[in-house]
């Protein structure tokens, strides 16, 4: 059992590393004052590395978290448990890849109708911001889809839900709801830094969108991986962008 979880968790900082080397294709934002100092002292491809320092450091620790505790939480990796055990995958992979495809769209239509109900109020920097610092459809895809998915649901929602089954003694749906919510409200919670160096007074309807815009996606990927495997959150992850991307195209 224990060689079974140092295989999956080195084949989950793997396919986590996979979406982190990923953000080399797209420019990632510094402030002024870092600028300076990083620029004087290395080139920038070599700033570039600099600045996957951290996501490699939150992937790392997700995964020795996810490892350690994801069976006491009652979670799972199916198909990735069925692999590496030569077990049978349960639930199949039809039923992860129908739910993952289905709530995905779903999370993605959805998504895409709270950003058009809310950019009419949203400052025009903010909507400037938004456009300097689009993704690449690789960083969508992959630290989006893979690497934020390993993060926040199997590394940080796993560590939550395990911590409340001993405050509530014991696991069940409010213990699972409690760690689906506090996690996407994390993340969520993650984006305002960036909002706040370049925004002087963030209104409450623009924090009022981060909020919102970001706990909608987490709390149904979240569902998924409770109710289907962490390869469904994956799957419906990636479709959510598989929407958003095609409707920006239109």
């Amino acid at each position: 059992m224990k060689k079974e979880k140092l295989i999956l968790g080195t084949l989950l900082f793997l396919l986590g590393i996979i979406g982190v080397l990923s953000m080399l294709t797209m420019e990632i934002p510094i402030p002024e004052e870092a600028r300076g100092i990083l620029e004087a002292q290395f080139t920038p491809q070599q700033i570039k590395l600099l600045l996957l320092a951290n996501p490699t450091i939150m992937l790392l620790v997700a995964v020795i978290l996810g490892t350690v505790f994801y069976k006491k939480a009652g979670l799972k990796a199916p198909i990735l448990e069925g692999v590496i055990g030569r077990k049978e995958i349960n639930p199949s992979i039809k039923d992860i890849l129908k739910s993952g495809v289905l709530l995905g769209v779903l999370s993605g239509i959805l998504l895409t109708t709270i950003s058009l109900l809310f950019v009419p109020s949203l400052p025009e920097e903010f909507i400037a911001l938004g456009e300097n610092l689009k993704p690449s459809l690789a960083v969508r895809f992959l630290y989006g889809g893979i690497t934020e998915e390993i993060i926040m649901r199997f590394g940080l929602m796993t560590f939550l839900v395990w911590l409340c089954s001993l405050i509530f003694k014991g696991l069940n749906s409010t213990v699972y709801w409690i760690g689906i919510v506090i996690a996407a409200f994390l993340f969520a919670l993650g984006h305002f830094p960036i909002v706040y160096q370049s925004i002087s007074e963030p209104s409450a309807v623009l924090l009022s969108y981060i909020i919102i815009g970001n706990m909608v996606g987490g709390i149904v990927f979240g569902w998924l991986y409770w109710k289907k495997g962490l390869e469904a959150a994956f799957i419906a992850h990636i479709f959510a962008h598989v929407v958003m991307v095609v409707v920006e195209r239109f």
